[in-house]
């Protein structure tokens, strides 16, 4: 009797160990980007920095993360993701991402450098580096996943990702105020590098694992006689009048949109988040809340963890995408009042971070399923590679305010100023959520409310 030899794709296992290599290098990015996110607040004394970087030096560095991605890099990354394939673009931009990484651990660690002035402008030009590969890659990522999961538990699937790269988020949230910790001379550079040392250890290792998922991807089409290129065909074919075809679906827009105003609410939060919670709920023993207060924000991820799958799930099942939406970006809008206005009780810190975190958990999982539902398949790179570009517009900017914010007023008065800003991201977000909600209902064969697992 001939035995029926499933090809990778049917084969369940082969399926998650693909997802498996693909989570590694997002966890190393999600540390490596967040590994100054629970000590930001020792930048409010830059003369105990051997490093000398202040308040608005960190801001501008966060935000050089976005720069290139603003500028057409994630455009033009998208097109090739398209017209190379996953596998070719995927690999460049994972060895640029730990390039990037590099980089910014050999300037702020290196006293030659440090010394000359010159450290934040090449540690900027590191983090634009990384902040392209690490777009690029999780468009990659994305892209094959759906590949991977498409017609199965596909929300499951990229909630669970979102889920172990944030717990890289995790990490670093905990990890950094351990290692980074203050002496009597400060903070020295030997200090303050530990982070970004294991960050690109972290990376080095993603590189290794993607080379292993590249291999099962190429297989992948080989057993199945496709192309990761997904251009089988000339009427097929990318042209660039595609990027104007995506740019006036007014779903994908509203869904750009959304991503870019709830994505800031909370990520561009979290860079800021112990030198705003120290402030507020830290009262008079604001020096010893340093600790708690790392620990409050590393609950986000956590609770992403947890929540993300779980939702994603449900989304699979039950489908009501846009309803989840606009759940979780009233969550976050609503966390922000706390966090800006509740009695100063760290209680309601812990509060405000936990409804964060669950709104955090939310969005994303039905958000990103979203998105092959209203943009042909050989689109997607370029239409997840948009998405990404219109979210780091807010990427590149609100660090430099909240930044600015932070550095020109002191105390609670500046905690609550920067909060402002994530306040009116959150009613921003809460509204095109609704329109989101609104055109669905208008256009039920886009099928945005339907479950996704069939």
């Amino acid at each position: 009797m001939n035995k029926v030899v499933k090809t990778l794709k049917e084969s369940k296992s082969a399926c998650w160990i693909a997802w498996a290599c693909l989570v590694v290098p997002m966890f190393a990015s999600y540390f490596f980007d967040d590994m100054f996110s629970t000590i930001s607040h020792i930048f409010k004394n830059p003369e105990m920095l051997e490093l000398g970087w202040s308040m608005s030096d960190y801001g501008f560095y966060a935000g050089g993360y976005s720069f290139l991605c603003v500028w057409g890099g994630l455009i033009v990354c998208g097109i090739l993701l398209d017209k190379w394939g996953v596998r070719v673009t995927g690999s460049i931009f994972v060895g640029l991402m730990t390039l990037g990484a590099a980089l910014v651990y050999i300037t702020i660690s290196s006293p030659t450098i440090v010394a000359t002035g010159n450290s934040l402008t090449i540690a900027y030009v590191g983090c634009m580096l990384f902040g392209l590969g690490s777009e690029i890659a999780g468009v990659a990522v994305t892209r094959s996943i759906a590949k991977w999961f498409k017609g199965k538990s596909m929300a499951l699937a990229m909630g669970l990702q979102l889920s172990i790269a944030r717990l890289g988020t995790a990490a670093a949230l905990l990890l950094s105020p351990i290692l980074v910790a203050e002496s009597a001379a400060g903070y020295p550079l030997d200090v303050t590098c530990k982070p970004a040392f294991i960050g690109v250890m972290l990376l080095l290792v993603g590189s290794i694992v993607w080379a292993i998922f590249v291999a099962m991807d190429a297989k992948f089409d080989r057993q199945t006689g496709t192309t990761d290129k997904v251009e089988t065909a000339e009427e097929d074919k990318f042209k660039f009048s595609d990027i104007i075809k995506v740019l006036t679906n007014k779903h994908y827009l509203l869904i750009s949109l959304l991503c870019v105003f709830f994505y800031c609410c909370i990520i561009s939060f979290k860079k800021f988040a112990t030198a705003i919670l120290i402030p507020r709920f830290g009262g008079e023993v604001a020096a010893e809340f340093e600790r708690t207060a790392s620990t409050m924000v590393s609950m986000i991820p956590f609770f992403t963890v947890v929540f993300t799958p779980l939702f994603g799930s449900l989304v699979d099942k039950i489908g009501k995408a846009t309803t989840w939406m606009i759940t979780g970006s009233v969550l976050v809008f609503s966390a922000h009042l706390i966090i800006a206005f509740a009695p100063a009780q760290p209680i309601f810190g812990y509060i405000g971070i936990a409804i964060l975190g669950v709104g955090y958990s939310l969005v994303p999982a039905a958000m990103w399923p979203s998105v092959p539902k209203i943009v042909p398949e050989k689109n997607l790179g370029t239409a997840y590679s948009l998405i990404y570009w219109i979210q780091n517009m807010g990427m590149l900017l609100v660090p430099i305010f909240v930044g600015g914010i932070l550095e020109r007023n002191s105390g609670v008065e500046a905690a609550v100023k920067a909060e402002y800003i994530f306040i009116g991201l959150g009613i921003v977000a809460i509204t095109v959520s609704l329109l989101l909600f609104f055109s669905s209902k208008k256009n039920p064969q886009l099928q945005l409310d339907e479950p996704n697992r069939k």
